[in-house]
């Protein structure tokens, strides 16, 4: 080899061999030089490394004492070559060079991503198995601007940094490398040097596809590639399904606890056993949609996934991403739409996730006041900066496009719109107007809406907001925040608080039952009683009811009647189906052995039989948000604690009469007004000895006569069961 060849710069063999090399790419791999081609290569556990061209083996010499080889080949292969790595124990192995592939990433990718306007950054960033010029492997990239060196490290190179630090696309703050060799399931992290040499903890991939089953943190190469899907007919209808004129019924469901198997160690169900045993409990049951508690990757299980570091990955405790898609598909099939609840407020500070991911705030807002949550002790996404917005938009696309996801309940929304939000005064600052507006967190909010329902105009988005901030789901044109629906939390304390007290209280109470119908149509509401009210102490909904115990179960019958019948989407956490009496665990089953008890399994029914007749009747649903839908007969009689109500349909023709005797006092010839003449059928009751109860009924309905009541030319004389709700509807 001619002496006039230097093989590598002395400083630039160091910082290679220290891993502090700001372009590696610039140093490693190969590189025309006088007459040929140097090649080098770092392989710090390597005995002897050899270049395999078309004209046979080249040697390389050791140029490094901790692992860097090179060679000048003269003359430059015509073509490709691939490293020959003998290790200490003479194993040998043969490689493709990562450092002699171009960069993936195109000029376009980087000016969209540097924009902030690439909105499916998931198929660019993150970790994807990729075949490069006939070689197979993986591409990674990963944003981290601000740091002096990135790599991908794991098994596959011993966790060493110092053997795949990544190239910088200086536009755009990426890092990209494609490792040969590699597919589904490696297992890697990234290595990240920040300003000034510091190393950081080692970082899970931010857009990471699956991860290692907790307590383990690293990330798993996992494509989801092109599935045949069969729910065709379930996305073709879907968007009617979805609608506000549509029923929807949702069952709230945590994972982990729905369902266990004590004979194998009290495990959890995985994915395709709850595609199996979901789905066809959730069918009988009538609800038309199910809500997941995150499935988003979560270290730390008594969060139940509302503090997610890997917002891409659906977690490993219950299998993988395909098996998760399944279990969607499954759902679909039984004609069951799938709502994920969505966590964009906030993020746990673990030290391998997005907290100071570069060396720097990249994630979070820099001053405290408004990057860290005070409750959670957690940080609050930057949403002035365009980056994380795509990420943020990119991964509500990614539910909704790569697992068909129908929609996304978006947690503490209230947390997010208000700067003083559960902050003490000094503890944050106003906007530019002096308000306690969040105006950066508004205008990503309705942001996400237009770009999840302009690319998916089937879907819907729901807020979780519990202050009257107005709006919430009204258009963004129309100056809303662009939601779909909005949890009515009013709603849910009002009432919940009212079947809490004994019935001789409760006339002292009745506008608690009558309060929300003052603005029950400024919001297109779902009526949730969800997992926020069986936690902390609350115990369940069924142990707040008072009273002996048959006096306890006629009053979750009779509350659950009232849920049903009045304006409004619904929601029922799981376990509240069958009246679960303890506070939910997650970390147990539910007790579904109660099922063996008669007054449990009545509670069951009666919730099946409210679904069927709200989805079936269009006076329960079509008008759910919608002063035309409904109409109080009597909402005065606080003495009797009784309440009447005409639910009506978009034809302004079908309705159905409502009525509900809240005290445990059978109310003999109880007359209301009715609008139509005719027999009105009693279609539920919820004393009905089906569901446990008392059986007092009107023997199938009843004849509306000629006198006028309420207002009303016509009216009917009811026998009110004790603790009750019934239902009728005029026959033609």
């Amino acid at each position: 080899m001619p002496n006039t060849v230097i093989l590598v710069a002395p400083g630039d063999a160091d910082a290679i061999a220290a891993g502090r090399h700001g372009d590696p790419f610039a140093v490693l791999g190969p590189h025309r030089a006088k007459g040929g081609t140097i090649v080098r290569s770092f392989q710090p556990r390597a005995a002897r490394v050899s270049v395999l061209t078309a004209a046979g083996e080249v040697p390389m010499r050791r140029v490094h004492g901790d692992g860097l080889f090179a060679v000048h080949l003269s003359p430059a292969p015509a073509e490709g070559y691939r490293l020959l790595v003998e290790r200490p124990d003479g194993a040998l192995d043969m490689l493709e060079d990562p450092y002699r592939f171009p960069p993936l990433l195109g000029d376009l990718d980087i000016h969209l991503l540097a924009e902030g306007t690439h909105l499916r950054t998931f198929e660019k960033l993150g970790a994807h198995v990729r075949t490069v010029d006939g070689v197979d492997g993986v591409h990674f990239a990963v944003w981290a601007p601000n740091a002096d060196r990135v790599s991908v490290v794991g098994d596959f190179n011993g966790w060493d940094g110092r053997c795949h630090p990544m190239r910088l696309r200086h536009d755009a703050g990426v890092w990209e490398i494609f490792v040969p060799g590699l597919g589904h399931g490696a297992v890697y992290k990234f290595e990240i040097v920040a300003r000034g040499g510091m190393m950081l903890p080692l970082k899970a991939d931010p857009y990471g596809h699956w991860a290692e089953l907790p307590p383990k943190t690293a990330s798993v190469v996992w494509e989801l590639g092109p599935r045949d899907w069969r729910d065709g007919d379930w996305m073709a209808g879907r968007k009617g399904r979805n609608d506000r004129h549509a029923p929807v019924s949702i069952y709230e469901i945590h994972l982990g606890s729905w369902r266990r198997v004590p004979e194998d160690g009290n495990r959890s169900l995985s994915y395709l056993e709850m595609a199996d045993q979901l789905a066809g409990y959730v069918a009988d049951m009538g609800f038309t949609h199910v809500e997941f508690l995150p499935v988003h990757e979560h270290p730390f299980g008594g969060s139940w996934g509302y503090q997610p570091v890997g917002l891409f990955a659906p977690t490993s405790r219950y299998g993988t991403p395909e098996e998760f898609r399944t279990l969607v598909e499954r759902l679909h099939q039984r004609g069951i739409g799938v709502i994920i609840d969505w966590v964009a407020g906030h993020f746990p500070n673990d030290p391998h996730g997005l907290s100071w991911f570069d060396g720097s705030h990249l994630y979070e807002h820099e001053d405290p006041r408004l990057g860290v949550h005070r409750d959670w002790n957690t940080l609050i996404y930057n949403y002035g900066r365009n980056e994380v917005l795509n990420y943020l938009y990119a991964n509500a696309l990614y539910w909704l496009e790569q697992y068909h996801v129908d929609g996304l309940r978006v947690d503490a929304v209230a947390s997010m719109l208000y700067l003083d939000y559960s902050r003490e005064p000094g503890d944050w600052y106003p906007n530019r107007y002096g308000g306690n507006e969040n105006l950066e967190a508004i205008e990503f909010l309705r942001r996400m809406n237009q770009v999840v329902y302009g690319e998916h105009p089937g879907a819907m988005t729901i807020a979780e907001e519990s202050t009257a901030w107005p709006m919430v789901s009204r258009p963004v044109h129309l100056g809303g925040l662009g939601f779909g629906f909005k949890w009515n939390m009013g709603w849910m304390h009002d009432t919940l608080s009212y079947f809490s007290k004994e019935p001789i209280h409760r006339r002292y109470h009745h506008d608690d039952l009558t309060f929300a119908q003052l603005y029950a149509y400024h919001e297109n509401f779902v009526l949730p009683l969800s997992h926020d009210e069986v936690v902390h102490g609350k115990g369940s909904i069924f142990g707040r009811m008072p009273g002996d115990p048959w006096q306890r179960f006629a009053n979750l019958r009779a509350y659950y009647g009232f849920m049903w019948t009045q304006p409004g989407k619904k929601l029922l956490f799981m376990g509240q189906d069958f009246a679960q009496e303890r506070e939910w665990n997650e970390d147990s089953s539910l007790d579904w052995h109660l099922l063996d008890d008669r007054r449990h399994d009545g509670v069951r029914r009666l919730v099946r039989d409210l679904n069927h007749l709200y989805r079936t009747e269009p006076a329960l649903h079509q008008l759910d948000n919608d002063p035309a839908g409904f109409a109080w007969i009597d909402c005065n009689d606080r003495d009797n604690s009784v309440l009447s109500w005409l639910r009506r349909a978009q034809d302004g023709r079908d309705f159905v009469v409502v009525v509900g005797n809240y005290t445990p006092v059978v109310r003999e010839s109880y007359r209301i007004g009715v609008p139509e003449p005719g027999f009105y059928r009693e279609m539920l009751n919820t004393d009905s000895e089906w569901y446990g109860g008392s059986n007092v009924h009107n023997q199938g309905g009843v004849e509306a006569e000629e006198v006028s009541c309420h207002g009303h030319r016509w009216s009917v004389r009811l026998r009110l069961p004790p603790l009750a709700t019934c239902v009728f509807k005029r026959e033609w």
